[in-house]
């Protein structure tokens, strides 16, 4: 859906889509109020109001931002250095070497690790009541965590993804994003999630493509301190496990009383799959985009999968999925966080879980621990494996019947409210779309004033690894030859033809090459005898 549309129907599912936004934010602090969250019972309501709006705008600059430094990492940034001077501090770290690989590595746990802080101030502790609601608008809306959904998608991640894919130079020109960005580096560096780059090496092993990186391999001490903290990664991530299987097991999480253990085991793996899929179709619906029908394969569920999103409703299926997709894992995203939060009956003398000692058992109450497991085992290992497979990624019915769910959700109308908030929210900023400050890039071209780097980014990017590129080293190349090839399809042709023939494994055809050549003598003979 565009801005400014007038049909009937989206006019309507943005009107009751806000509707049941303004009602979802209401209850939760109603909630909150009455002491009926998690947070709240224990610590007070002033205290879970502050978190959830701290976090909630947080996870917004978070969402943003990701489009934001993904979109301008083609750009010079010497365009907007003297427009957008807090943008051009963020893109003079972000655009060296692999540190815009670092960001979304950080940024995935960090929009996870948010949702689970949202989820222990707002969501509603078991049997909450409110404002003498019928027992069916408490079980539809709180028991299920549904207000929370809606709350989170709408306001913390849809309205500002819709503004910042056209006005990324605005959003992040301000030093929310500039900490944003740099707390998103500091998770990484922590080393917390380091194991998802094991996971990488192992994947690129079994695809046969090496990673590329803009830096030099590490040697020394910086090898030596990289393979520590993919140690303490692993460690980190074994011990989550165990010790919430644990607690699934001895039943002390925040699960519904009226799962069986064994259920909600069931349950945590299972959703931690769905949320991997989810992850994962993302990352191959862009990369088969790219693929001819002959490269997509025969495989009856791939096909039917690529009609639906490239061939119906004029290719909006495939940001219709997008939205949907972000329904689906948000909701994910708060069961597994109760499934993995822990609590103790102290009125009924329960022990520690494992007979931990009481500090590690109060920060193991909060439930971060899932928010590692499901980063590390239930988002980014998924994405590397369709990066790596996009097609067998789609060869299953899986993909096939979660796409249509996401797609039905998204036709409900359910999150449209997100466009009336995102139009608030462009309206009182000031937001302007980025051509306004630097042109689009065939402006930019004519002006002379040329991207830094081909145009063209992989969604594979979003997982927090590049996939091989076109021409491998090509982002290495003079600035002049990359814009050389941005503004002359002869070069542009030539290297693509050469690309080819990399990625296929085969040697470069001098029959092709001497055509070429043997095409340009002529093309200048030609010029000289009509000069002449």
């Amino acid at each position: 859906m565009a801005e400014g549309e007038n049909d009937p129907l989206k006019l309507f599912k943005n009107f009751y889509s806000t509707v049941f936004l303004i009602f979802a934010i209401a209850s939760i602090h109603g909630l909150i109020f009455t002491k009926q969250t998690g947070l709240s019972k224990d610590h007070g309501p002033i205290g879970a109001v502050i978190l959830l709006w701290a976090a909630i705008i947080w996870l917004a600059m978070i969402e943003g931002g990701q489009a934001s430094h993904v979109g301008l990492a083609p750009v010079d940034k010497e365009l907007y250095r003297e427009s957008h001077p807090v943008a051009y501090k963020c893109a003079e770290h972000c655009n060296k070497g692999d540190n815009l690989d670092r960001y979304l590595l950080g940024r995935q746990f960090g929009v996870i690790f948010v949702v689970f802080c949202i989820n222990l101030s707002g969501a509603p502790i078991e049997n909450a009541e409110l404002w003498s609601m019928p027992d069916w608008i408490i079980q539809s809306f709180f028991a299920t965590g549904f207000s929370m959904i809606l709350f989170t998608c709408m306001v913390g991640q849809l309205n500002t993804q819709v503004n910042a894919s056209t006005c990324m130079l605005d959003f992040v020109n301000n030093y929310i994003s500039l900490f944003t960005y740099w707390g998103c580096i500091f998770v990484e560096y922590t080393g917390i999630v380091h194991f998802s780059y094991a996971i990488h090496m192992i994947v690129a092993i079994f695809a046969g493509k090496p990673i590329q990186s803009k830096e030099e391999p590490k040697e020394g001490f910086d090898r030596i301190f990289f393979w520590l903290r993919v140690v303490f990664s692993f460690c980190i991530l074994t011990f989550s496990l165990v010790v919430t299987l644990a607690a699934l097991f001895e039943g002390k999480t925040r699960m519904w009383n009226s799962v069986p253990t064994p259920v909600a085991v069931i349950l945590f793996f299972g959703l931690m799959s769905v949320v991997g899929m989810l992850e994962g179709m993302q990352i191959a619906f862009f990369g088969v985009a790219k693929l001819t029908d002959d490269e997509r394969g025969d495989n009856k569920w791939a096909l039917s999968t690529c009609d639906i999103l490239y061939n119906r409703r004029d290719g909006l299926n495939l940001p219709a999925f997008m939205i949907g997709r972000q329904l689906c894992v948000v909701t994910c995203f708060f069961v597994v966080a109760r499934v993995t939060t822990q609590t103790i009956n102290e009125e009924l003398n329960e022990s520690n879980v494992m007979n931990l000692p009481d500090p590690i058992q109060n920060f193991l109450n909060y439930g971060f621990q899932g928010a590692l497991i499901t980063t590390i085992l239930g988002s980014i290992s998924w994405q590397l494996v369709a990066g790596a497979f996009p097609v067998a990624f789609l060869s299953t019915p899986i993909t096939y019947v979660l796409l249509r769910i996401c797609l039905f959700l998204e036709g409900t109308g359910i999150c449209n409210g997100a466009w009336v908030l995102a139009a608030i929210h462009k309206r009182i900023a000031g937001f302007q779309n980025d051509e306004i400050y630097i042109g689009n890039a065939e402006e930019r071209r004519h002006r002379g004033m040329k991207d830094n780097s081909k145009r063209d980014i992989d969604l594979g990017t979003l997982s927090g690894f590049h996939k091989i590129v076109d021409l491998p080293g090509f982002h290495a190349a003079p600035k002049s030859l990359r814009d050389l090839a941005n503004t002359d399809a002869d070069v542009r042709e030539y290297i693509n033809f050469v690309a080819e023939a990399i990625a296929k494994g085969q040697r470069v055809p001098i029959e092709g090459l001497c055509a070429m050549d043997s095409s340009d003598k002529r093309s200048d003979k030609d010029s000289e005898e009509h000069e002449t």
